[in-house]
């Protein structure tokens, strides 16, 4: 048999993308997000309900939910980070049918696609949030093979001891099976039986961080993420406010999953102006009588308390001279003051959360 019959044998690759990696490129949403879509029969190529795998191409027609999706040749992702401190009472999807608030009310509306939540805090929880409107960057972020490590401040309720930290970093079976922490320290702050860790997962499952110290019976009173990989929740954002990171804080931010720089869109002087009023507005601190909205405690609980917060600006930043909130791994890192100030915990180091 010829080369050539043999080469004629060989079945030809499959044309196009898949629908959840062109979707997910262009900002629809993660490919998760597209993924389960799908399953739900929400999106349809040319009039006939996707399936998970089908390819499309430039040709194909694609509609989520009816609505067409208008795609150009050779679209490039439109690369743009927000950093939000999220207060406890929001919850992270769109829309609520109980009418509860959403991270999503207090964002600003992008002009091209939509924002992503990069991952997932519970109603209870508080602290750093990312959104991008670039869904291969949030999928890669959020994906375990970056192994994206999750820095969280928690005070917990009960006797501590050695042994209990070392079956936390060794390892427990939770009922959606193994889970530990890489990495525990004791933080200061706290009295009587209520202690404040830093402890940092590689994993974003649902309640993990709870679940783990539950498992060792002891209760969760509060919980903030404070970084998210090389991410910082800084001091000067205050909770429920946002800031859109800068071209290098993303060029950082993208590199840690492989991806290659993409500049951010430029606007015109009208929207421009009306990006720096609202980022103005967001930084600011909370004036008299603004409140954050968070939910009422039911019969029983404890009263609402301020979370906690990260160390006090530096004379530079109150300056106005504000920092990076990105560092560059693995040097700058450490370089970044890890004192909290009281029973406010900050942030630490990628892996290990440094005392």
């Amino acid at each position: 048999m010829s080369d050539k019959d043999l080469q004629d044998q060989q079945p030809t690759p499959p044309s196009g993308e898949k629908l959840q990696k062109v979707l997910a490129r262009i900002g629809v949403g993660s490919r998760r997000d597209v993924e389960a879509w799908i399953s739900q029969g929400r999106i349809k190529v040319n009039g006939v309900a996707a399936t998970l795998g089908v390819r499309v191409d430039l040709h194909d027609a694609i509609t989520v939910d009816g609505k067409l999706i208008k795609r150009v040749e050779a679209a490039e992702a439109t690369r743009r980070v927000i950093m939000y401190n999220k207060p406890d009472g929001e919850i992270c999807t769109r829309d609520d049918p109980e009418g509860r608030p959403t991270v999503f009310d207090r964002l600003p509306r992008p002009k091209e696609g939509r924002w992503i939540n990069i991952g997932r805090l519970d109603i209870n929880t508080t602290g750093l949030l990312l959104f991008t409107t670039d869904g291969e960057l949030a999928n890669r972020l959020m994906h375990p093979s970056y192994e994206m490590d999750r820095e969280y401040a928690v005070r917990v309720r009960g006797e501590v001891d050695d042994e209990m930290l070392d079956r936390l970093k060794a390892g427990v079976v939770l009922e959606d099976g193994p889970a530990k922490f890489t990495d525990i320290q004791k933080a200061p702050g706290g009295e009587g039986f209520n202690h404040w860790y830093h402890c940092v997962v590689m994993e974003g499952r649902n309640r993990e961080v709870r679940r783990l110290w539950e498992s060792q019976g002891v209760v969760v009173s509060r919980l903030k993420r404070v970084r998210f990989g090389p991410v910082f929740l800084n001091s000067d954002l205050p909770m429920g406010r946002w800031r859109e990171m800068s071209q290098g804080e993303i060029d950082i931010l993208a590199a840690e999953v492989g991806l290659q720089p993409v500049a951010l869109p430029t606007l015109n002087l009208k929207a421009k102006d009306k990006l720096e009023r609202l980022q103005r507005k967001s930084s600011r601190p909370l004036g008299r009588g603004e409140r954050v909205r968070t939910l009422r405690p039911t019969q029983g609980d404890a009263p609402a308390e301020r979370a906690p917060r990260a160390p006090r600006e530096d004379a530079a930043a109150r300056k106005g001279n504000r920092g990076s909130a990105v560092a560059e791994r693995p040097s700058d890192m450490r370089k970044r003051p890890a004192r909290p100030d009281g029973d406010k915990p900050a942030g630490r180091g990628r892996g290990k959360p440094r005392g």
